[in-house]
């Protein structure tokens, strides 16, 4: 089941590699083909699984607590350049973040919102509150790849990726029932961002749109 939805937006960033989204998406739903609601949910009891942590990356920033069932392979690779580094660094902290809100069923989460603001923040909030009002969270590999990112004039840095939800899915919290869908071209997202640099030297996404299919993600 695919967890991003389409969203109401179009924008074009130009980044290292110019990109058009129309017909786009955010963090605002669970993952689901229909986009709107979490099918099925079957008896049993979910067992607790153990967290995995990531360290914060300075004093001040939120340590990350996740299910050890939610892994991520980002193939991100090092740009070089300082800045550009810690955008994709802080970029990466923030997509765990909203997971880890996800998992503790906290749509006001301080983590998320240490790495985002504006539209950003308030599509994952609702994107969160989705997960909390249906039980549920994330679980399995989420992996992220075919990165770009510009530094732009006036401040801000333009950052365009993709996603792969293939073996990502819902969890419900009640009865631990994973709900495993068919890896279809929507599994596959294109997400662009607008991050800017705030007054304690992070990152923060402040717009985030995102398209499923896009032929750039699609193996």
């Amino acid at each position: 089941m695919n967890r991003r939805p389409t969203l109401l937006a179009a924008l074009t960033l130009t980044a290292a590699a110019a990109l058009t989204l129309s017909a786009c998406g955010s963090d605002d739903s669970p993952k689901s083909k229909d986009n709107d609601k979490i099918a099925g949910v079957d008896a049993g009891a979910e067992k607790s699984a153990s967290p995995s942590t990531s360290a914060p990356a300075s004093t001040g920033r939120p340590k990350i607590e996740l299910p050890s069932d939610v892994t991520y392979k980002f193939e991100w690779k090092k740009t070089g350049d300082a800045q550009k580094d810690a955008v994709l660094n802080d970029a990466e902290q923030r997509i765990k973040a909203v997971d880890m809100a996800i998992a503790k069923q906290d749509p006001l989460d301080k983590a998320y919102r240490f790495y985002s603001e504006g539209t950003a923040a308030a599509g994952s909030q609702k994107y969160i509150q989705e997960f909390v009002d249906h039980k549920a969270r994330t679980t399995g590999l989420t992996r992220y790849y075919n990165e770009s990112v510009s530094l732009n004039d006036d401040g801000t840095a333009a950052l365009v990726y993709c996603e792969d939800q293939s073996k990502a899915f819902n969890k419900f919290l009640k009865t631990g029932k994973t709900d495993v869908t068919p890896v279809t071209k929507d599994s596959y997202v294109v997400y662009a961002g607008t991050l800017r640099k705030n007054d304690n030297g992070v990152w923060v996404t402040e717009r985030l749109i995102s398209e499923r299919g896009s032929a750039k993600c699609r193996p």
